[in-house]
């Protein structure tokens, strides 16, 4: 079934469809208006029951709206169009570092607290005038803060608490940090959605000769976090699951962390086998590098590594040299958050593009329909790997 003659068409629009896409998701939100736009002007020559409404076909469904500051650095929210009675979908990239603004003359980066603030601010502006707000936040506000270890605060409940208290209606993310962060707002939505099925369909794509099977490869979860996430990756193509645990110095701190000692392996018999480390974010690199040279000194043949987050806080250099040395075959990540040039022009780097998936979600949602079939994706990887005659 296509996504055009999908079902869900038929039912009735929550409301009229609105794209707030903040300054730092100009670029995925441009690509996921023209996906629906797309959509939904093909469905006017089908006589769907929804297309008939009034507001249903746009030349565009996005928003202006803008966050200005004083030249002290404090800022406002301004939308510029009526937004009453909309369904509204806000989308915000709190990683989006390449944003600045002026703080009495001086050039300020734009910090995920920046991109936090500038959220509520247009959440503020739309003044409840909305019939819904939905909030698509790809990498979760402080989700690395998710629980308390010592005398510490809860800052990413405190940020899902917030927005609820100020209407937002629903929140999606991708690869939470923990997904049980959501017992923060235990009476509202909060879905965390996988990439899984866009990291496989990259991987036939760009890859030669991979081959999906137990005797050709092997998922690895570099640390106990990611085992969950390993697990539905493993399962769902039928193939065996490795898990490395890192062994931590208790006793010393080094930038906020205890040091890694070493990264012990659980699993099977990895030599001549390709294998893939899935993880939700690569942060400095060093941790999935790491891994990557036990995997070797296990003989593992290619190794891919795959991360829903490339933040690459310590630039590509590392990268560059594993790739040089035969470390590493590919690197896998999404363009749900910021991605410099520098990135996209790597020969080794895989971009999996998300807009489809997230205009899927949107033009589901805005239909008032059921997204549980886009959050478990195990039949589209089924037919894709038929497809590419992997089954």
């Amino acid at each position: 079934m296509s996504l055009l003659d999908a079902s869900y068409t038929e039912k009735i629009p929550y409301g009229e469809l609105g794209l707030v896409a903040l300054e730092s998701s100009k670029s995925i939100g441009n690509k996921v208006n023209n996906y629906i736009v797309n959509w939904r002007t093909d469905r006017e020559h089908e006589h769907l029951t929804a297309s008939t409404i009034k507001g249903y076909k746009k030349d565009s469904y996005l928003v202006e709206c803008v966050c200005p500051r004083f030249g002290s650095g404090e800022a406002k929210g301004i939308i510029k169009e009526s937004v009453r009675g909309m369904d509204l979908y806000i989308l915000v990239d709190v990683c989006n570092y390449s944003l600045t603004y002026s703080v009495c003359g001086y050039e300020n980066h734009m910090s995920p607290d920046d991109h936090y603030q500038d959220l509520k601010r247009i959440i503020a502006a739309v003044g409840g005038k909305a019939r819904r707000i939905t909030v698509i936040m790809p990498f979760l506000y402080e989700s690395r803060q998710h629980k308390r270890s010592a005398r510490e605060s809860l800052d990413c409940a405190l940020a899902l608490q917030e927005l609820t208290d100020m209407g937002v209606e629903s929140i999606l993310t991708f690869d939470a940090h923990d997904p049980r962060v959501q017992n923060a707002i235990p009476l509202k939505s909060f879905e965390t959605v996988q990439p899984i099925y866009q990291f496989i369909k990259a991987l036939l794509r760009n890859v030669d000769n991979i081959s999906f099977d137990s005797e050709h490869m092997m998922i690895i979860s570099p640390d106990e976090g990611a085992m969950s996430r390993a697990v539905y990756f493993a399962n769902v193509l039928g193939i065996d699951v490795g898990m490395f645990y890192k062994r931590r110095d208790y006793s010393t701190i080094v930038n906020g962390r205890n040091p890694i000692v070493a990264h012990e392996f659980l699993g099977t018999d990895l030599e001549g086998k390709d294998v893939i480390i899935i993880d939700d974010m690569i942060s400095s690199g060093e941790s999935v590098l790491d891994v990557a040279k036990e995997l070797k000194r296990r003989k593992a043949n290619r190794i891919f590594v795959a991360a829903t987050f490339g933040l690459f806080t310590n630039g590509m250099k590392l990268f560059d040299e594993a790739y040089e040395s035969g470390l590493i075959y590919r690197v896998l990540t999404t363009n749900l958050i910021y991605q410099t040039d520098e990135l996209l022009k790597r020969e080794y780097y895989i971009n999996v593009d998300m807009s489809k998936y997230i205009a899927l979600l949107i033009d589901t949602l805005n239909h008032d329909a059921s997204i549980n079939e886009l959050l478990n994706p195990t039949e589209r990887i089924q037919n894709i790997l038929k497809k590419y005659n992997q089954r």
